[in-house]
This record gives structure tokens, C-alpha cells and sequence, in this order.
């Protein structure tokens, strides 16, 4: 993996700059600590009083240390069980910030006429109101289990499954391009974590936003400091 010259902290491999954005027809991102500074989970735990007990899991997941990511994802949400629904609300409206240049990355896309997915491993209770907030094109995420005002400790089961993991977000990557008639070559894919490891595999390129080492190693492009916007230092319009 070579460095951009004079560009600290950006990476490329296997690709030569400048890459023109209008080259490609959808963006697809991972939400949390990607588009998002917090993994969700791991600040509802905190409500909870578990958050070291949770993002001690989460961190392992994300390194891939952990390889079955629901059974990971399903450890954590029962640790969730009882916490008073509000509590989401309290985390998104006290600990969630958007990361830098998440906006101005999102609005490059968005003018270069590529479409813009969300596929998370967390929760819609937030990737819905970032899909709103960035207005973002598609999302998928997994639903926490209610009833009563309560967390359940459980996830919600979907028409398409119960979790959200790295082969469903791989699964709806091609999906949402077969739909729109282009190749997987010309949708670009951008995470963090070992979960989004199958996705950015299957994208013509894959972008790494301060990144576990296991996905810094694989990544076209590799932001390991400033925001996501520095995408756009090789991403012409």
C-alpha cells in the first residue's frame, strides 16, 4: 500500500489517481464509525451500564476476530434487555455526530448523479434519520425488538432475515446494482469494520474510513486521518 505523496494518511492500492467519481453509478456506506462517530450498540450499552461488556465484543467483531457477526450482533442486543426505548433517543440526540466530511463526500456523490446506500449492521431506529438527514437514496439496517416501551433483547425478524451482517450487505450491494442495471465495477463501497469486508470486495472500489488493520490492508483507498472528504483528493468530479 503506497502513500499519496505529500498526502499523509491517505493510502491507495491498486489504483491510480485521479479516478473520476461520474465513472460511477452508486455509493454504498457502512454507518457506524463511518458515516457516523459512535458505534450505536456499544452507546445504548452504555445506558445500560454495559458498555465496556459490549464494546469489548464489538471491537473484537469489527477486527474480525469474532467470525459469525450475528452471533456477535445477537451476545449484545440481549444485553440491551429492558432498557427503556427513550434511551435510543437520548444517544442520538446527545453522543451521535455525523464524522468529518461525511456531508461534503455525500453531496460530491450526489452531484457526480451517483445513487446512495446505507447498509449497516446497526439499527433503522438511527440509519433512518441518517438516511434523512444526508437524504440518502436506500437503507438497510437491523430493527430492535419493543414491546412494551422496552428493548426486548431481541431483533425484529425482516422479510429478508433477521441480521444485517457482512454476506447481507455483500447480497444487497449486487442487489441494488442489478436493479439498476450496472455492473458491481461501478459501484464504490465504504466502511471500517471486518462486516464490510464482503461488500467493499464486491465493488468496483472500496474506500476505508479509519479502518481496523484487516480492512486497511485490503482497501483501495485507505483514510487512516482527516474525514472522509479526503476521498475527493483522488476522486475527481
Amino acid at each position: 500500500m503506497n502513500a499519496i505523496e505529500h498526502r499523509p494518511g491517505l493510502f491507495l492500492r491498486g489504483v491510480t489517481p485521479p479516478l473520476r467519481l461520474a465513472d460511477y453509478k452508486l455509493v454504498a456506506f457502512d454507518m457506524d464509525s463511518t458515516l457516523i462517530n459512535i458505534e450505536c450498540v456499544d452507546e445504548i450499552a452504555a445506558e445500560a451500564g454495559r458498555k465496556a461488556e459490549v464494546a469489548a465484543i464489538t471491537e473484537a467483531a469489527m477486527r474480525g476476530e469474532i467470525s459469525d457477526y450475528k452471533d456477535s450482533l445477537r451476545r449484545r442486543v440481549a444485553l440491551l434487555a429492558g432498557l427503556p426505548e427513550a434511551a435510543l433517543q437520548k444517544v442520538y440526540d446527545e453522543r451521535l455526530q455525523l464524522n468529518p466530511g461525511v456531508e461534503t463526500f455525500v453531496a460530491a456523490c450526489r452531484a457526480a448523479g451517483l445513487k446512495t446506500m446505507l447498509v449497516s449492521g446497526g439499527f433503522t431506529f438511527f440509519s433512518e434519520r441518517i438516511r434523512q438527514r444526508l437524504q440518502l437514496d436506500f437503507a438497510r439496517a437491523n430493527t430492535l425488538g419493543v414491546a412494551g416501551g422496552r428493548l426486548t433483547g431481541t431483533l425484529f425478524d425482516r422479510p429478508w432475515g433477521d441480521i444485517v451482517d457482512g454476506a447481507e450487505k455483500r447480497r444487497v450491494l449486487l442487489e441494488v446494482c442489478e436493479l439498476m442495471g450496472i455492473n458491481s465495477e461501478q459501484a464504490i463501497a465504504v466502511g471500517d469494520g471486518a462486516n464490510d469486508l464482503p461488500m467493499m470486495g464486491a465493488a468496483g472500489l472500496s474506500i476505508a474510513y479509519h479502518p481496523k488493520p484487516a480492512v486497511a490492508e485490503k482497501a483501495m483507498i485507505t483514510i487512516q486521518s482527516g474525514g472522509l472528504d479526503r476521498a475527493l483528493e483522488v476522486l475527481a468530479a
